[in-house]
């Protein structure tokens, strides 16, 4: 069911920060509190923090630090990122 809501504008800020926070969408942390709120059984708890994540094994700590490319490639004419991804070998 799609729906309407109007938020106060402090409790618009909260969700936003929280989403950001957390990595999750505005529309998953609603759908969370209306669940908990109406008492409605869910599935074990979606992890909350970065941390939660790296403990559960979703996510994997990088083993080295960011850095930017030297040189971008070029496609060749008639070539798109999706045609490089869209490969029968990675199957």
């Amino acid at each position: 069911m799609a729906t309407n809501l109007r938020l106060r504008p402090e409790t618009e800020a909260a969700l936003r920060a929280e989403s950001e926070r957390t990595g999750r969408s505005q529309q998953e942390l609603i759908r969370e509190a209306l669940d908990q709120y109406l008492r409605l059984s869910r599935a074990a708890p979606a992890p909350r923090s970065m941390a939660d994540l790296v403990a559960a094994g979703v996510v994997r700590l990088p083993t080295e630090p960011f850095r930017r490319a030297q040189r971008l490639l070029e496609l060749p004419e008639g070539v798109t990122s999706l045609d490089l991804l869209d490969r029968e070998d990675r199957f």
